[in-house]
């Protein structure tokens, strides 16, 4: 699915889809940056600069159609009982979206920030270009990435390179030849594609992920950055939030390198946590706790 030119008048799949990514935390905005003869562009070209540009601007007009109902409804509510943090907070907005910039470029207080975080505004979430390109061009880019990114600096914006056309061919390899087709790409699994784009992903969302592992499975968990590990005990069941006694801890790496949670042990690397430890990326934990 994707935006038109006229989305935020309802063409294409117009409000529906506004609607539904404004519950969304963050927008990956995924833009043309490769030239073939066999994949037609609906404007004849491709210049990614322009079709950025262009679903920015129905985003913003989406969002400044949003801001400018909501103000007349709170300037009413808000004669008798003089200024809301809210009245403020839509008047910067207002303001910035009509300079056309996006909305997250309006400096907000925290209780104005909190004030209209219902409203979703499209253009106030963070933003991650990727760059959709040829196989060739997956290491360093070419002209129209180098364009793109100029385009998301002045936004606050990060770009990832991704190659649609290398993600559908390594689906249909093992590991091995995975390696090796990047490898001849100039590129390394950890560091292309779809997997750079959850890391960024994780980064501007202040997510990270730790680990609980047990002779039938393993599983990752994904939690905030800073969180204590009786929050991130929660995020399992409430029981163990409700009851935390201790985190059993070892790092990734450590477990890695010593090969097993017994070695570990042995070795020194495990660690027991109380309620203020705060978790770190990669901790592998085994939570204590009793609810009585």
């Amino acid at each position: 699915a994707g935006l038109v030119k006229g989305a935020s008048d309802g063409e294409g799949l117009g409000n529906k889809f506004l609607a539904t990514i404004r519950q969304c935390d963050a927008i990956v905005h995924v833009v043309r940056c490769f030239e073939d003869e066999n994949v037609i562009h609906v404007d004849g070209n491709v210049d990614p600069v322009r079709d950025a540009e262009l679903i920015n601007l129905e985003l913003a007009l989406s969002d400044l159609s949003q801001a400018e109902k909501r103000y007349e409804r709170v300037k009413r509510e808000n004669r008798q009982k003089g200024e809301s943090h809210e009245q403020s907070a839509l008047e910067k907005l207002i303001a910035v979206l009509e300079n056309d910039e996006p909305a997250r470029n309006a400096e907000l207080t925290e209780d104005e920030e909190r004030s209209v975080k219902a409203l979703g505004l499209l253009t106030r979430k963070k933003m991650i270009y990727a760059a959709n390109v040829a196989d060739g061009d997956l290491a360093e880019g070419n002209d129209m990435t180098t364009k793109l990114r100029e385009l998301a600096t002045k936004e606050g914006a990060k770009v990832v390179l991704v190659s649609a056309q290398v993600e559908a061919e390594l689906v249909e390899l093992d590991t091995d030849d995975r390696i090796e087709f990047l490898d001849s790409l100039g590129v390394s699994l950890e560091n292309c594609g779809l997997r750079a784009l959850v890391r960024d992903a994780y980064d501007i969302l202040q997510l990270q992920t730790y680990y609980t592992s047990g002779p039938t499975e393993s599983r990752a968990w994904t939690i905030g950055k800073g969180w204590t590990a009786p929050q991130a005990a929660g995020v399992i069941h409430n029981d163990f939030e409700r009851g935390f006694i201790r985190a059993e801890t070892i790092s990734y790496d450590d477990l890695v390198e010593c090969g097993s949670e017994a070695d570990a042990k042995a070795a020194g690397k495990l660690r027991s946590e109380g309620k203020d430890y705060v978790v770190q990326e990669g901790d592998v934990i085994l939570f204590r706790f009793n609810v009585s």
